[in-house]
């Protein structure tokens, strides 16, 4: 179940019901953030992020890529804008590097003899987007593990034994 809930500034938030944020009466805040935000569990009896997660409906929450409506939400939006940007730098700072700095960019580097533009270009942007996925996929793994979100692994694989004999070739035919 979700209440809404109108912060300081008058700007609504859905929020699991019974959970007002508060404890005492008072905002549960440490620096002007909310302690559950951070994923810390209150001494007082406040939910953790984990709980939080658990308690909500996500088929009655909007889903707003600038608006996250919880805390897993925005975690995770704070990882992919933050690789966007790294991807965006990483992709075109070369080529334009090369556009407004084209005799720097294509000086040849002491020790490969590549132009420094090519060098970037060809291993720094490639070698950079792995780095980024590997950086992605340990941070979604954080974000999980803080969330208490478990991959589900299948407890046996699909083979042609396990498979029903009803079923149908996907090309139509019929097994021979």
């Amino acid at each position: 179940m979700i209440d809404n809930h109108t912060d300081d500034n008058g700007t609504d938030h859905e929020v699991p019901a019974g959970d007002d944020g508060a404890t005492g009466g008072e905002p549960a805040t440490d620096g002007g953030e909310p302690v559950s935000e951070r994923g810390e569990t209150a001494t007082t009896g406040e939910l953790s992020d984990a709980e939080r997660e658990e308690q909500i409906d996500y088929l009655d929450v909007e889903i707003n890529l600038l608006r996250p409506a919880t805390p897993f939400m925005r975690d995770h939006l704070k990882v992919i804008w933050t690789g966007a940007i790294i991807w965006t730098l990483t992709t075109f700072g070369p080529i334009t590097l090369t556009w407004l700095a084209p005799e720097a960019m294509t000086s040849t580097m002491p020790i490969l003899e590549f132009p420094l533009h090519y060098f970037l270009i060809a291993i720094g942007s490639p070698g950079a987007a792995l780095l980024l996925s590997v950086w992605y996929a340990r941070k979604r793994d954080q974000i999980d593990r803080k969330y208490g979100i478990e991959q589900g692994v299948p407890s046996e694989p699909y083979t042609t034994e396990t498979a029903d004999e009803d079923v149908a070739a996907t090309d139509g035919g019929v097994r021979e």
